[in-house]
């Protein structure tokens, strides 16, 4: 005679309707009316232990967030608890070519083991033996329920790995950052160093050279220009002049600050700065006085005062053209 199933039973059974398939056999319990109440506590237990064991490995993981060797160490001595028969249970774990073995491990013949994979590579297994033998279940001496408990094991430590692995990988590439970070801030403090020093030895040399015009180069030509001609003299002049902007350097600042001024019209502007006239500079390079005309029209549209009414001579001494 077939007895009816009792009320918790069918309620048990509609609330594990639309669940896995495999999580449904891993947390199975039978509460069919008939069950023997000591087969129903014994595996209630098996069942209390298989939670325990995924919520341990949870713990275990989130405690050694940092280091998986630290982590497999102390799981391998925690799995034995969660088997069937926890006094002659032994566990191995084998990662990436290091074995993690349980007290008292020894390879017998009674066994299970699963993959561990990390990027859908296989890195390892984990296995559980039995020291003696026990009755046959599922499969050989083992639950169907520690098969799937086995696994789920095998996937939660893969995923652990890779998330410890991920986070190694982080922290040694910020370590490399901030590395690069601080040898980059060196060597633009020596950068900035040697800039200033370069700088210093500029304002050096530009007071040397300076103080030689002054003292040696000017005084002669002061002298020579007592006794030169008076055609001669306006030459001496702008040599003295040119001599000058060595020290004060007109035409290389133009030429920094109007990159469109050809070095002809450079030279024009030399001339003009030192107030020589159209027909001088004309006479002086041996061209028209219209072509000067031409090149003192394109020097003014290219300093931008075309349509002004400043002299290119008075703008050219002053320092307009550098606030322009």
């Amino acid at each position: 005679m077939v007895r009816n199933k009792s009320p918790l039973t069918k309620s048990a059974n509609r609330n594990l309707e639309g669940l896995p398939k495999d999580l449904f056999r891993l947390w199975r319990i039978p509460f069919n009316g008939d069950q023997d109440p000591s087969k129903l506590m014994s595996t209630l237990r098996e069942r209390i232990k298989e939670l325990n064991c995924l919520y341990g490995l949870a713990q275990m993981a989130e405690r050694h967030a940092g280091s998986v060797e630290d982590l497999l160490k102390e799981l391998v001595n925690f799995l034995p608890f969660s088997w069937q028969y926890p006094d002659i249970t032994c566990a191995r774990i084998v990662f990436k070519g290091e074995t993690y073995k349980s007290k008292g491990f020894k390879i017998t013949r009674w066994r299970q083991s699963s993959q561990i994979f990390m990027y859908n590579e296989p890195v390892g297994e984990v296995s559980i033996f039995y020291l003696e033998e026990r009755p046959p279940e599922n499969e050989g001496p083992f639950l169907r329920e520690e098969r799937i408990l086995l696994d789920a094991l095998a996937g939660r430590i893969g995923s652990a790995a890779m998330r410890i692995s991920a986070e190694q990988e982080l922290q040694e590439l910020n370590k490399q950052l901030i590395i690069e970070r601080k040898a980059l801030q060196e060597a633009n403090a020596a950068l900035r160093a040697v800039l200033a020093r370069i700088e210093e030895e500029k304002q050096e040399i530009h007071m040397d050279i300076r103080a030689n015009v002054d003292k040696i180069l000017m005084p002669v030509l002061n002298e020579m220009a007592l006794h030169l001609p008076e055609i001669y003299r306006k030459y001496a002049k702008m040599l003295k002049t040119n001599l000058e902007d060595i020290a004060s350097p007109f035409v290389n600042h133009l030429s920094e600050a109007y990159l469109s001024l050809t070095s002809t019209e450079l030279k024009i502007c030399n001339m003009i700065q030192n107030g020589l006239q159209t027909k001088e500079i004309a006479q002086i390079r041996e061209v028209s006085v219209g072509t000067i005309n031409r090149h003192r029209e394109h020097i003014r549209r290219k300093l931008k005062i075309t349509n002004s009414d400043v002299n290119l001579m008075t703008y050219l001494q002053s320092n307009m053209w550098k606030k322009a």
